[in-house]
C-alpha cells in the first residue's frame, strides 16, 4: 500500500458523540430519581394536533398547544391529528428543540405544501413561520388556521383525552395531609411477583382515579387478604391538643372492612361499606410533636381504596374538605395591543398567552368540542364564529383567509406565541412587528442536527434527516410515572406512554444525534437502588438499556456515566436474573429464563409462532424462550466490562458464574442439532426440562431470530455458530431482499402476511449486526446495515414516512407512518458507516480511550475485547475519505477493508485482546 506518511500531529480528545452540534463535553451524569427530560418548556409535546406546546408547570400535567392547520380555500383542511394517519411529516429538528418543523401536504407530491417551523425566541416564547410553496402551473388560494387549546392531565396512558378529575384537600391551620401513596412500606400478606417491578413506574398498590386527592391512592387489591399492611412515618412540628385522624377511603364492594390501627394509637376499626370516598374519624387525644408512625393492617377480605389521612384538631374537623379541581377549557379571550394579536387567559393557569401573526385578513372563531372534525371545509368565508361538537374542549381559532399564491411562487407568514404576566405578554405583542424573524429562524436553525457526512453517505441524507426529525419530535407530555409528570420520548404519539424495549432503541437512536439526549433517555428507565421498582417497565422486558449504556460509554468514555449508571443497571439485571425475592424469571430447574409473568412478549415480536403457541395453549409457566436467556447473558457481559472498569472483582466474578450457568443451560437443554436452531424448552410438572417445543411434534418451533439469538450473547461453539450463520446469510431462509426475516422462510409456520412473522424489523437486525462485528463477520455486518439503509431510503423518499416494519412479500413499508422507536437502528448504521469521525465496535469491545486528529485522518484508540481469546473481531471506522489507510494493532499491521472511500473495517485476529489500534494515512 506504499510507505507510511510521517506526520506530526496534535491529537484532540473526542469524548462525546460526533453528532453533537459543537462536539463539546456535556453533562453525562444522570439526574437522580427524576425521570423527566431536560428539555425546554416549549416543544412538540402535543398528543392532539401537531404544532408547538408549552408546559406552564411540569409538576401539574397541564399543556398549552398552538397548532397551525394549512388548507386550500373552499376545500377541506386536513386536521393534523397526531393520533391518526395525517398528511404532515416531521421535517427538521434540533436535539434540544430550539428549532423544529413539519411539512404539511396540500397537493401531493410537492406540488403544493406548507412548511411550518417553530424557533426559539427566549425561554418565554417561540416564533412560528408558515411557508407556502406552490409548484403548480396554476394560482392557488390557501388558508391557515391557528388553533390554541389547553389540555389537562389524563386519567391513564393510551387515553390522553380522558382527563382525570381529582380533588385537592382544604385544611385548617396547623393540620396536614398524608397522601396514601407516601407510605414507608406496603406489605401484602402474600407477596406478588410485581412487588418490585410495578408496571408503568407506578408505586406498589398505586391507582389513578377520579375524586382522589391529587389523583392517586392505594388500591390494586389492597385488603383482599387478611394481613395486608401499610406503614407511614411522619414528623409533627408542634403538639396537637386533641388530635383526630381522618382516613379517606372507599370499598370496592358493598362490604364492611376491618383494620387494626397501630402506631400513634391502637384500635380496631370498622370501615363501613361505601362505593364513594368518605372519611372515617379516629380519635387520638393529645399528640406530641416529633416522629410518629401509623400502621394499618387488614383483618378482613374486603378490597379497599385508601386515599390518605388528615391530622387535625378535633374542633377543626368540619374544615377538612376535599375540593374538586374544575377544569375550564375556555379561556378569556381579549384583543392584544396591536391589530393582529390576541391574549388568552385560562382559569387553571396563572400565566397568560399572547398570539401575534403578520397577516391582515383574518377572523377570530371558537370551537367548543373535544375534537375538531377530521377535515374543516365549511364556513371558510369566516361568517360563522362559533362551532359546537361533542365532549368537553375548546379551541381558539385565528382563521387567516384568502392567501393568494401565483404559479411557481411561495409566500411566508410569521408570528409568535408568548407566555408570562399580562404586562409582559402585552409588551411583547406590542413590539412583535419589530422582530427580525429571518434572524431568529436562522439562529435557531443552526442547532438542527446535521453531522459531517462523507460523500459516500450523501445519498442517505434525506431519509436520515426525516428519521432524525421523527426521533427528536416524538416526545410527549404529560406521562405520569414515579409520582411525577414527565416529558418522554415515545415510539410514536399513538403510544403516549412508557415502552421499555422501544425506549432502549429510541435511546440508541438519540445517542447518534446527541449524547445528552441519549443519557437522559437512559436515565428515564433506570431507578435508583433505593427506589421501589427494579427499573421502569412497560411492555417487552428485553434489556436494551444495557446495550444503550454500552453504546454511550463507547462514545464518551465518561467515568461519571459508569459510576452513576452501574448500580442501577445491576439492580435491573438482578431482577431479570431472578435474584430479587419476588421475581419469577428463573423458577424452573433448567435455570433458563422466562419473563412471561411480566409481559406476553419475550422479544417484542407479537405474533412470533412459538410464542403465540405458548400463550394459546397456556404454557407460560412451563416453557422458556431462548431470547430472554441470551440477552441477559449479554447484559452480564456488559456489566462485567463496567465492573472491571470500576475495579469491582467480586461483581465481575459473580457475573462470570451467571454467564457460565446460563450458557451451560442453553447448550444442554436448548440446542437442536437437527435444525441448527436453539429451541423453546418445555418443563414437566416437576419443573424439570423435558425437551424442545416442536411444531406438529416434529420440527423445531423456533426456527427464527429467537433460535439464533445466542449469537448475540456470544455463547455458541464454532460448529453451532457456522450453522446459524448459514441460516442468517442464506436467501430464502432468514435472509431476504428486505433484510433478516423474523421467521425462517422455509419453516412450515412462516406466514407472508403476519405482523412480525413474514416481515423485517430493524431492532433484531441491529443485535445481529453487532454480533457480526464480534465474530469478525464484517462483510455480512456491512450487508445488514446498508441493505436496511437502502430500504429506508427508498421508502422514505417515496412517501416521506418513517415506517415500523417492512413486508418481505410486498417489499414495502408498513405500520405507523411516524415511527421512531424500533426503527431507530437506521440512525446507528448511518452514523457508523457514513458520519465522519465515528468508531463502532461490537458488544464485546470496551473502548478505554479514543483520539482523532483534526481532519479525522489519524485515529488512536485503546481497546479491551472481553470473552474474545483466540477469536477475531471487527470494528468500523468512518475516516477522512481523501486518504488511503493502514491499520496497526499494538504496532503490527492488521487486516483493513475499504467498503467505500472513508468507510473502513478493521479486523483484529491477534490473540491479544487488549491494546492500541492506530489508523494512519498512506502517502498519496
Amino acid at each position: 500500500m506504499g510507505r507510511l506518511l510521517l506526520i506530526i500531529l496534535v491529537f484532540i480528545s473526542v469524548s462525546c458523540n460526533y453528532g453533537d452540534a459543537k462536539g463539546d463535553k456535556i453533562a453525562l451524569a444522570p439526574t437522580g430519581a427524576s425521570h423527566d427530560l431536560n428539555l425546554p418548556a416549549w416543544g412538540p409535546y402535543t398528543k392532539k394536533y401537531i404544532g408547538v406546546s408549552h408546559i406552564p408547570d411540569v409538576k401539574k400535567g397541564l399543556r398549552f398547544d398552538l397548532s397551525v392547520f394549512p388548507g386550500i380555500s373552499h376545500q377541506k383542511t386536513v386536521v393534523p391529528n397526531v393520533m391518526k394517519k395525517s398528511s404532515f411529516h416531521p421535517w427538521e429538528a434540533s436535539p434540544n428543540l430550539e428549532y423544529f418543523s413539519f411539512r404539511h401536504d396540500l397537493i401531493w407530491k410537492d406540488k403544493l405544501f406548507a412548511d411550518i417551523s417553530y424557533a426559539e425566541l427566549d425561554s418565554k416564547g417561540r416564533a412560528f413561520k408558515i411557508v407556502y410553496e406552490n409548484n403548480t402551473n396554476e394560482p392557488q388560494e390557501v388558508t391557515a388556521q391557528l388553533m390554541a387549546s389547553l389540555h389537562f392531565p389524563p386519567l391513564k396512558a393510551h387515553d390522553p383525552e380522558t382527563r382525570i378529575n381529582y380533588n385537592q384537600i382544604s385544611l385548617p391551620e396547623n393540620a396536614f395531609w398524608i397522601d396514601a401513596i407516601d407510605y414507608t412500606e406496603l406489605n401484602h400478606a402474600i407477596p406478588g411477583h410485581r412487588d418490585q417491578l410495578v408496571y408503568d413506574g407506578m408505586l406498589k398498590g398505586e391507582i389513578r382515579d377520579h375524586g382522589l386527592i391529587n389523583g392517586s391512592g392505594i388500591g390494586k387489591g389492597f385488603g383482599r387478604r387478611k394481613g395486608d399492611e401499610l406503614k407511614y412515618r411522619f414528623k409533627l412540628e408542634r403538639d396537637i391538643k386533641d388530635a383526630v385522624l381522618l382516613l379517606r377511603y372507599k370499598t370496592e364492594k358493598l362490604e364492611d372492612a376491618t383494620l387494626n390501627f397501630k402506631g400513634i394509637s391502637e384500635a380496631k376499626i370498622t370501615l363501613a361499606a361505601s362505593d364513594s370516598l368518605q372519611f372515617q374519624k379516629i380519635n387520638l387525644g393529645k399528640l406530641l410533636s416529633g416522629e410518629h408512625e401509623i400502621i394499618l393492617k387488614t383483618t378482613s377480605k374486603t378490597r379497599l381504596i385508601i386515599d390518605g389521612f388528615a391530622l387535625v384538631e378535633a374542633d377543626a374537623v368540619p374544615e377538612v374538605k376535599p375540593i374538586p379541581v374544575l377544569w375550564n377549557d375556555a379561556p378569556t379571550v381579549s384583543k392584544g395591543p396591536v391589530k393582529n394579536s390576541l391574549i388568552l387567559k385560562y382559569e387553571n393557569l396563572d400565566t397568560y398567552y399572547g398570539l401575534y401573526w403578520n397577516y391582515d385578513d383574518f377572523v377570530i372563531r371558537e370551537w367548543f368540542s373535544k375534537d375538531l372534525p377530521d377535515t374543516l371545509h365549511k364556513n371558510d368565508n369566516g361568517i360563522k364564529t362559533q362551532f359546537s361538537g361533542e365532549g368537553k374542549g375548546h379551541f381558539t381559532n385565528v382563521f387567516l383567509k384568502a392567501i393568494n399564491l401565483g404559479p411557481k411562487t411561495a409566500k411566508t407568514i410569521e408570528g409568535i406565541v408568548y407566555e408570562g404576566s399580562r404586562e409582559a405578554v402585552s409588551e411583547q405583542l406590542e413590539h412583535a412587528n419589530t422582530i427580525n424573524f429571518e434572524e431568529a429562524f436562522e439562529q435557531a436553525n443552526k442547532h438542527v442536527f446535521g453531522p459531517t457526512i462523507i460523500p459516500a453517505g450523501e445519498k442517505y441524507r434525506f431519509s436520515q434527516d426525516r428519521m432524525a426529525a421523527n426521533t427528536i419530535c416524538n416526545v410527549v407530555y404529560p406521562v405520569h410515572t414515579q409520582k411525577q409528570y414527565i416529558r418522554h420520548h415515545a415510539p410514536g404519539r399513538k403510544w403516549d406512554c412508557l415502552y421499555t424495549w422501544d425506549a432502549g432503541f429510541i435511546g440508541i437512536g438519540l445517542s447518534q444525534l446527541s449524547t445528552q439526549r441519549g443519557v437522559e433517555n437512559l436515565n428515564a428507565y433506570l431507578n435508583e437502588p433505593e427506589e421501589q421498582s427494579a427499573f421502569i417497565h412497560h411492555g417487552t422486558p428485553l434489556p436494551v438499556q444495557f446495550y444503550q449504556f454500552h453504546e454511550l460509554w463507547n462514545k464518551t468514555q465518561s467515568d461519571s456515566l459508569v459510576t452513576v449508571s452501574y448500580p442501577k443497571l445491576k439492580r435491573y439485571y438482578n431482577f431479570l436474573m431472578g435474584k430479587v425475592p419476588t421475581a419469577t424469571t428463573r423458577n424452573l430447574d433448567s435455570g433458563l429464563l422466562r419473563t412471561w409473568d411480566y409481559f406476553y412478549n419475550s422479544g417484542g415480536w407479537d405474533d412470533y409462532p412459538p410464542q403465540k403457541y405458548v400463550h394459546e395453549n397456556k404454557l407460560t409457566k412451563k416453557v422458556t424462550p431462548v431470547v430472554s436467556t441470551a440477552h441477559i447473558i449479554r447484559a452480564a457481559k456488559i456489566l462485567q466490562m463496567a465492573a472491571m472498569h470500576l475495579n469491582n472483582t467480586a461483581d465481575y466474578n459473580s457475573y462470570q458464574k451467571d454467564i457460565e450457568e446460563l450458557t451451560s443451560a442453553l447448550q444442554e437443554y436448548s440446542w437442536d442439532e437437527e435444525s441448527g436452531y436453539y429451541g423453546y424448552v418445555t418443563h414437566n410438572s416437576f419443573n424439570k426440562p423435558s425437551g424442545i417445543l416442536k411444531f406438529n411434534e416434529s420440527i423445531n418451533y423456533n426456527m427464527g431470530l429467537d433460535g439464533v439469538s445466542p449469537l448475540v450473547a456470544g455463547v455458541p461453539n464454532e460448529g453451532q455458530t457456522q450453522k446459524m450463520l448459514s441460516h442468517l446469510k442464506t436467501p430464502g431462509r432468514l435472509w431476504s431482499n428486505m433484510g433478516l426475516s423474523t421467521v425462517d422462510q422455509t419453516a412450515p409456520y412462516f406466514e407472508e402476511k403476519g405482523y412480525w412473522n413474514g416481515s423485517v424489523w430493524m431492532p433484531h437486525q441491529w443485535f445481529f449486526w453487532k454480533a457480526m462485528l464480534d465474530l469478525g463477520e464484517d462483510e455480512f455486518a456491512y450487508n445488514i446495515a446498508t441493505n436496511a439503509l437502502d430500504i429506508w431510503k427508498r421508502e422514505t423518499e417515496k412517501s416521506y414516512n418513517c415506517y415500523e416494519y417492512f413486508s418481505i412479500k410486498d417489499e414495502k413499508g408498513l405500520g405507523w407512518h411516524q415511527f421512531s422507536g424500533l426503527s431507530t437502528p437506521v440512525l446507528s448504521w448511518f452514523n457508523a458507516y457514513y458520519t465522519l469521525g465515528s468508531f463502532t465496535t461490537g458488544n464485546d469491545v470496551w473502548i478505554m480511550d479514543k483520539e482523532w486528529n483534526e481532519d479525522y485522518s489519524v485515529l488512536k484508540v485503546k481497546l479491551q475485547a472481553h470473552h474474545h481469546e483466540n477469536k477475531p473481531f471487527s470494528v468500523v471506522v468512518c475516516a477522512n475519505p481523501n486518504y488511503e489507510y493502514t491499520a496497526l494493532w499494538n504496532g503490527k499491521k492488521t487486516s483493513l477493508k475499504l467498503f467505500d472511500k472513508g468507510v473502513l473495517s478493521i479486523t483484529i485476529a491477534d490473540t491479544t485482546t487488549k491494546g492500541t489500534l492506530e489508523l494512519v494515512p498512506l502517502k498519496h
